[in-house]
């Protein structure tokens, strides 16, 4: 999402948290937005509902989008196609009614999906 598009300041987000070790070299941050980052906190897995495991969230700085996500038929709820991508859609809740009712707005406007 681009900071334009939500009209909200994109914050930096620790992939590793700092309270589990993490750092802030450049491979360590990402931007992000503040619902995910507050969401994610100092998580750094969670549970997989389709195969019961705990997994590692999704990293994208060194794991590509649609290699773990997809987008359903109206391209506003966020499908988990891995256990990674399962796993982070839960834990940020990535698809909460105001994220839902806002891509619809996004979609209804033209800027969404993203293109890759």
């Amino acid at each position: 999402m681009q900071e334009v598009v939500s009209g909200i300041p994109l914050t930096v987000e620790h992939i590793k948290p700092m309270a589990h070790g993490g750092n802030d070299d450049e491979d360590n941050i990402w931007l992000s937005c503040r619902l995910c980052n507050e969401a994610k906190g100092t998580l750094e897995e969670f549970l997989d509902s389709e195969t019961g495991k705990i997994v590692p969230l999704f990293n994208p700085r060194t794991q590509l989008w649609h290699n773990h996500f997809a987008w359903d038929e109206t391209a506003v709820i966020i499908v988990g196609k891995t256990a990674v991508g399962r796993a982070t859609v839960a834990a940020l809740s990535l698809n909460n009614e105001l994220r839902v009712r806002s891509r619809a707005i996004w979609v209804e406007a033209g800027w969404h999906p993203p293109a890759d």
